[in-house]
This record gives C-alpha cells, sequence and structure tokens, in this order.
C-alpha cells in the first residue's frame, strides 16, 4: 500500500499548533512482519529550554536529547521505565521542542497488533505511550529517522470532531510546568490514556 507522508510544512507550525494539528492524523509503521497503524488521539507539547519538563530544559544537550535540536518532522524516541515513546520534534532547528504521542486508535494490523500484545484487551493495545510503540513495533531504532518517509510515518486522517486540552500527566517534578494545558486529546475518544 502506498502512504503520502504529511509534508515538512505541517511540521513547521508552532509545537502547540502542531500538537493539536496531529490529532486524527495516523502513524503507520512498517516492519518485517507487515503494517500496523493508528488514528492519533492524544499528544502532549514539550517546548524545550523554558519547559521544566521537556527533557531539552536550560538547552540540555545530551545524547539522548541531540534529535530535538534537529529539524522540525524528526523521530525522537526514548526508554522511560523499559518503554520506548515516540515524539515529533518540532519547533525550529536548535530550539529543542516536541510532541509525545501519547495514544492512537488501532487502524490497520490489527491482528499484529494483538500479537504484540498478548492478553490485552483491544482497548488497551495503544490507550498509552508505552502501548502503543509496542503494538505498532516502534523501537528505539527509529531514534533520528523522519516522519516524512517509511519506515516510520504520520499520513493524513481525519479532523476531530472536538479537542480537549489538560495538564500533561507523569510529570509531578516539573515545578509549575506540570500545570500547564499542553496535553491534547480527541474528546470521548476511548483510546485516550486516562
Amino acid at each position: 500500500m502506498e502512504y503520502t507522508p504529511m509534508p515538512p510544512s505541517f511540521y513547521e507550525q508552532p509545537t502547540l499548533d502542531l500538537a493539536k494539528a496531529l490529532l486524527g492524523c495516523v502513524l503507520v509503521k512498517e516492519t518485517e512482519e507487515g503494517v500496523a497503524s493508528g488514528y492519533i488521539v492524544e499528544t502532549e507539547a514539550y517546548l524545550g529550554p523554558e519547559d521544566r519538563a521537556a527533557h531539552s530544559y536550560g538547552n540540555r544537550r545530551t545524547k539522548r536529547t541531540e534529535m530535538m535540536f534537529h529539524e522540525a518532522g524528526r523521530i525522537y524516541t526514548y526508554v522511560m521505565h523499559t518503554h520506548c515513546l515516540v515524539n515529533v520534534v518540532s519547533g525550529e532547528k536548535e530550539k529543542p521542542e516536541a510532541v509525545l504521542i501519547r495514544a492512537v486508535e488501532p487502524l490497520d494490523g490489527l491482528e499484529l497488533m494483538a500479537l504484540r500484545r498478548p492478553g490485552h484487551a483491544m482497548k488497551n493495545w495503544t490507550s498509552g505511550p508505552g502501548k502503543l510503540t509496542k503494538a505498532l513495533g516502534i523501537t528505539m531504532n527509529d531514534y533520528g529517522g523522519s516522519f516524512l518517509e517509511p519506515p516510520l510515518m504520520i499520513i493524513e486522517g481525519d479532523q476531530p470532531v472536538e479537542v480537549m486540552e489538560g495538564k500533561r500527566i507523569g510529570i509531578d517534578n516539573s515545578g509549575e510546568a506540570r500545570d500547564y494545558p499542553w496535553r491534547f486529546w480527541i474528546k470521548d475518544n476511548p483510546y485516550v490514556s486516562k
């Protein structure tokens, strides 16, 4: 199947706008086992140097955060507690910002996702940032790639009817940043993480 990735200009919008614009788009991962995809239903924005919850707070440039300093549309993966999480690099080059993809609604490759998430109900396959990477086959090997080409792409999907916003999750030790309403999700979607 042919997929047309979102153009570079899509990723060049301000990070908060991108976090909302990603909702309804389709995250597609091609692997040797097959293709799995899902509608993006939840995101979180991280605004780099000024955001105490961001890995790049204070312009912290490390081996892990290096990709955040590259052009928008790059893939930033990292491991949190044993789970690989996937982010879309955003913002201008050298201004390290990113959008975490928190949840997707399964679309294609359902049999493959079931094999990767054995013993879990479909509702729990992709309803969290670590769950969705397992279900779609996203790994640390995707770090540094581009969402503009296979094997990991974002393509056009459906415009959500209503988008909600609220506090980000799991960043309690980040001072005032824990209260920023930079988490976005599609209202009433059953695959939203919380």
